[in-house]
């Protein structure tokens, strides 16, 4: 069983100044941490790498320098479960099926594994199914605005399934 934590949108420190304290312990328990963009700094990106011991899939949000050469859609597979990692940049209208169709562009060769989408860029928790591919969205762990609160997803992997559990402050 392998414990990962999701998180988007931190925008440090444009919008907050670090990482809630409860985020940071549940990326430090967890066997490992993806990051749908948005890190606003290099800093931002050393210091959640610090606490994931570089157990670290990240991926460029539109707010990220481009120094920090972050790709633009990342892959890694985990327990069975593919996870295809993009920010989901560009406007509301349309976020659901193009994070969708940029999911299965970049699911080839996962026949034999789940595959699950996960992105940012809204500010809001998501979990649902659009055209057939699994979608997640964990909010902003800092709760820079338009969100109220600070959220994160923690998923549990285990031979191919995944259960996932939001947490929010």
């Amino acid at each position: 069983m392998l414990r990962v934590a999701i998180i988007s949108d931190t925008h440090i420190p444009t919008r907050a100044n670090r990482l809630p304290v409860w985020v940071r312990m549940r990326i430090q328990r967890a066997d490992y941490t993806i990051h749908a963009g948005d890190f606003d700094s290099a800093d931002a990106l050393v210091s959640i790498g610090e606490l994931t011991d570089g157990n670290l899939t990240a991926v460029a949000g539109n707010t990220d320098p481009r120094s920090l050469r972050l790709p633009d859609v990342a892959t890694r597979s985990l327990g069975g479960v593919k996870f295809v990692v993009t920010h989901g940049t560009g406007p509301k209208r349309g976020y659901r099926n193009r994070v969708a169709k940029t999911v299965r562009e970049h699911s080839d060769g996962a026949a034999d594994e789940s595959v699950i989408g996960v992105s940012g860029h809204t500010h809001r928790v998501m979990d649902e199914q659009v055209d057939g591919v699994r979608l997640l969205n964990p909010g902003s762990a800092t709760g820079a605005a338009p969100a109220r609160n600070a959220t994160m997803v923690v998923a549990t992997v285990e031979e191919g399934t995944i259960s996932v559990q939001v947490h929010e402050s």
